[in-house]
């Protein structure tokens, strides 16, 4: 596992613990996915309701604050798969 995916597992992991409903996936372009449950964060590429593709820079951003997940979406830097209204929740925990 690349230092990349540890650092999302280590800062998404409080933010998803006890939040999410389902399962969602972040794929970092060129690195890696990344799967949010109830649990928390780990590494994987399994089955998901919802699918976030970005690169690390975008969200780097997202998670900072710098960028709006929607406006990200809107320009085309993030794409969603799947169900958009659990994209809006998974973003919210994100920037939360």
């Amino acid at each position: 596992m690349s230092d990349v995916i540890q650092s999302y597992i280590d800062e998404l992991t409080p933010k998803a613990r006890g939040t999410i409903k389902g399962i969602a996936k972040l794929v970092i372009t060129g690195e890696g996915s990344v799967m949010l449950d109830e649990t928390g964060a780990r590494a994987g590429d399994d089955a998901a309701d919802v699918v976030l593709i970005a690169s690390d820079a975008v969200f780097r951003n997202i998670l900072s604050g710098e960028q709006n997940p929607v406006m990200a979406f809107m320009s085309g830097k993030l794409k969603v798969e799947g169900n958009t209204q659990r994209a809006l929740k998974v973003s919210s925990i994100l920037t939360g």
